[in-house]
């Protein structure tokens, strides 16, 4: 058991796109938000969810109601239970853990919180790109959100097509409030 803190970038002139409205919003955004997310794990069950954001990074327009959703895996089951916030009400959702078809990348490695990783790319939804690191030094096989399926726990995401990534940047396998 234990808990991780993960580090969330969004390059957000990217995902805005290109165009004439993508245009006008570039010089009132700031380029890159950072939010923190917590991921708490105990015998192959995980909790994600919102921690705080960067008070001078953040969108003028940023949707708090997203600050209530939670993702809930339990991956011996292969189930997962999410709470999202949609138009002014909580629905929860409830399905299998999604199917990512994961290639571990022989000899790229990377240190991430003190533990070392390797490297792995997954497919997910038919064609978006998942660059993952993970460490079998933690023997659960989840990571942020639903993306799991790797032989240790994953500490590092992109995601190309979201102009996102998540690194972990504390993690504490000790001293966990598990309520």
């Amino acid at each position: 058991s234990g808990s991780i803190e993960f580090e969330v970038k969004v390059n957000n002139h990217k995902a805005f796109g290109d165009g004439m409205w993508a245009e006008m919003f570039k010089d009132k955004i700031p380029q890159f938000s950072t939010n923190w997310y917590n991921f708490i794990f105990d015998n192959n069950k995980s909790i994600y969810k919102f921690d705080r954001l960067d008070e001078k990074t953040k969108l003028p327009f940023n949707n708090s109601a997203a600050e209530e959703n939670l993702w809930y895996n339990d991956y011996s089951a292969g189930t997962y239970t999410d709470r999202k916030f949609v138009f002014d009400d909580n629905y929860l959702l409830t399905d299998s853990l999604i199917k990512i078809n994961w290639k571990l990348v022989p000899n790229e490695t990377r240190e991430i919180a003190g533990f070392n990783c390797r490297k792995a790319v997954g497919i997910i939804f038919d064609s978006v790109y998942v660059f993952a690191f993970y460490t079998d030094e933690i023997m659960i096989s989840g990571g942020p959100m639903g993306i799991h399926g790797l032989p240790g726990m994953i500490l590092g995401i992109t995601i190309p097509r979201m102009f996102s990534s998540w690194i972990a940047t504390k993690v504490d396998i000790v001293n966990v409030n598990k309520s």
